[in-house]
């Protein structure tokens, strides 16, 4: 069988972990391609709010497996706090949950190194978590990380002190003050390490070939969003994984023609969080409702997202390099008041109107073209139905779907589980 994506669109945020809860009752696998602890997928049901990092968000599921690919980049700290707070929940884990010898181990002396990179930098830094990823994904390129795998090695201590005396060396060249304590550090560090093996780690590409020729179906879930992907963002303010769809098949080892839909999650608007170019960003009343409706604070930082209209440029952008087959749009329930909606359908870049998504966004070489569209003041939290949205929401999805020439089959209207209308297509 094909192998499904689910994919962010934007920067990130967009709700990618609430449409992988309700699908999974579609798959027998959900499998993590890429990223790391930086990521943050809320999950609401059962009136509890639930957020998990680097666990796929199939895992309140009793009856799917969830796989963490090679792509992905695990802290054991991170991870051992995820593990402890499903135990909480009665979440028998164990019996569900597979990690891929290939995925690389984040060390407490990426995140110093992180931490040191990103002071160096002064005003031009780009607004890291702070998680370890990119000196990670770092040391991967470099070909000196350590891999799950490395746990099962009789010298893989060893292997460590090598490279946290490196990383040390390094710290040091950024002549910066980071204050810290290694040995309480790995004191933590290889207590999760012990809780991480006991886990079962798989050649997780052979085990995805076999589910796929004995008809198990599987989603593959990504992190962050299309315009953080590190080749096709806005760099340099990006993650270090490629976020778009092709970092699927470098991530599980799924072949190219393996691929099956698409599933691109989007905002009824945009956001961002930390640094970077935001065209259609507002500074305005209506930027302050969007994010105090939408709650717009980082599910892993606790960073207020940076909110604005709709760019529709930028998205139709991350629908052409991902090959988008179906669109799913998030918070619409947080655009209920609003006398006037506007949607970013072009740039004037250099004095010349464009509607592709050039080289540099930067406030001084883009400004947004909009079309206006009414708005509504429903509120959409309690709708089940299609039938039950108002005309001028309608119209917003249909010139959306138009533009975008491609179907928008889930609106979510709230966080929870429930509040998803399936659209007719």
């Amino acid at each position: 069988m094909a192998v499904d994506l689910l994919l962010g669109l934007q920067w990130g945020d967009e709700g990618k972990g609430k449409i992988v809860d309700v699908l999974t009752t579609n798959y027998n696998i959900i499998a993590r391609f890429q990223g790391g602890p930086n990521a943050g997928h809320t999950l609401v049901f059962n009136g509890k709010k639930h957020v998990l990092h680097t666990i796929p968000s199939g895992i309140f599921h009793d009856n799917a497996t969830n796989l963490v690919g090679n792509g992905v980049v695990i802290d054991p700290v991170i991870f051992k706090g995820e593990l402890d707070k499903l135990e909480e929940q009665d979440v028998d884990y164990r019996k569900s949950l597979l990690i891929s010898r290939k995925a690389h181990i984040i060390l407490p002396t990426h995140r110093l190194l992180d931490a040191a990179s990103e002071a160096s930098k002064g005003k031009a830094k780009i607004g890291s978590t702070l998680k370890g990823i990119g000196p990670t994904y770092m040391d991967k390129t470099g070909r000196n990380g350590i891999r799950v795998g490395d746990l099962e090695l009789s010298d893989w201590k060893e292997r460590y002190r090598a490279l946290a005396d490196k990383h040390e060396s390094m710290i040091k060249f950024y002549n910066v003050e980071i204050e810290y304590n290694l040995e309480e550090l790995e004191v933590e560090f290889f207590k999760a390490v012990e809780v991480l093996k006991s886990l079962k780690f798989i050649d997780s590409e052979e085990y995805i070939y076999q589910a796929q020729r004995s008809g198990q179906s599987i989603l593959a879930e990504g992190a962050q969003g299309s315009l953080l992907d590190i080749d096709f963002g806005t760099y340099p303010f990006v993650t270090s994984s490629n976020t778009t769809a092709a970092g699927a098949c470098t991530g599980l080892g799924v072949a190219p023609n393996q691929i099956g839909e698409v599933f691109g999650i989007f905002k009824a608007y945009t956001t961002r969080v930390g640094s970077g170019p935001f065209p259609t960003e507002l500074f305005d009343e209506d930027g302050a409702t969007m994010a105090k409706v939408g709650n717009e604070f980082g599910a892993t930082t606790g960073r207020p997202r940076r909110c604005g209209w709709l760019d529709l440029v930028a998205l139709k952008y991350a629908c052409q390099v991902n090959g988008v087959t179906q669109l799913m749009m998030m918070k619409g329930d947080v655009l209920s008041g609003f006398k006037t909606l506007k949607v970013c359908t072009a740039y004037k870049y250099k004095g010349e109107e464009i509607s592709h998504l050039p080289y540099n966004i930067e406030p001084e070489n883009v400004e947004p073209i909009y079309t206006e569209f009414s708005g509504w003041n429903e509120d959409l939290t309690e709708m089940s139905e299609a039938s039950q949205m108002p005309k001028a929401l309608n119209d917003y999805i249909e010139f959306l779907e138009k533009e975008l020439e491609t179907p928008i089959t889930i609106v979510s209207v709230g966080p929870d589980r429930k509040q998803t209308i399936f659209r007719q297509q």
